[in-house]
């Protein structure tokens, strides 16, 4: 079956649904942006943030020492060896990917069940590794979360597996530009991942261009999300 990658006769019945799912997390997200309702989604993301540290980590041969998701929406991840260059900039990006991935994963009841079973084993896994009991709690609570909707979609006619994992998808996509704009071209922390970059990187930019490219990037990748949504309901 040859894929409708022009999106030919866009748009049916699951594809509309899928645009006003979007459509709906995304202005709850904004109007409930500064509330505490999100901020357990906010953290989840932070939590997010910090494992694509860690994973880029191990994936270059390196070791992870500890994680630690604040409640002020703050993180940080210890790590030994690997390739810092490639360790810096996974963090932004790949909770962009992250949320991409998720986004997708609500497509197909199939992939959003896959998509839930391994946030759960991630989750569980960082439970061994996090350093302070805020992050081993905030793992537990979503832990339990995701496995109670899960339940409640297997006994019910109604997704809402879908509609969670979708959600999660797009409040890390948003929240991952949020947070690149707010502290690596606003604010311009000093300590911030893209100034670190930018300290180690032969290329002539400063923490703020190198800022400027990974929002760019983190909105390429939430625009390729809700795309490659359509076509694969297409």
């Amino acid at each position: 079956m040859a894929v409708n990658w022009e999106l030919q006769g866009c748009c049916d019945r699951d594809q509309r649904i899928f645009i006003a799912a979007v459509g709906v997390s995304t202005v709850v997200i904004l109007l409930l942006w500064r509330t505490f309702v999100l901020t357990p989604f906010k953290l989840i993301t932070v939590f997010l943030h910090e494992t694509s540290h860690a994973l880029a980590c191990k994936l270059t041969c390196g070791d992870v020492e500890g994680m630690q998701v604040h409640a002020n929406e703050g993180g940080v991840t210890q790590t030994r060896g690997g390739i810092y260059w490639i360790i810096l900039p996974a963090g932004y990006l790949g909770s962009s990917f992250w949320g991409m991935v998720f986004i997708l994963a609500s497509t197909n009841l199939l992939a959003t069940r896959i998509a839930a079973g391994c946030f759960i084993l991630a989750l569980f896994i960082v439970l061994f590794v996090a350093e302070n009991w805020f992050l081993r709690w905030l793992c537990l609570g979503f832990i339990v979360f995701i496995a109670v909707v899960w339940v409640i979609q297997e006994f019910t006619s109604f997704h809402i597996l879908k509609y969670v994992i979708l959600f999660i998808g797009v409040m890390n996509s948003l929240f991952s530009v949020y947070d690149i704009y707010d502290d690596l071209i606003s604010r311009r922390v000093n300590t911030s991942d893209a100034e670190k970059f930018a300290e180690i990187c032969p290329c002539p930019c400063n923490g703020f261009a190198w800022g400027v490219i990974w929002g760019f990037i983190s909105f390429i990748f939430l625009c390729a999300s809700i795309y490659l949504g359509l076509v694969i309901l297409s």
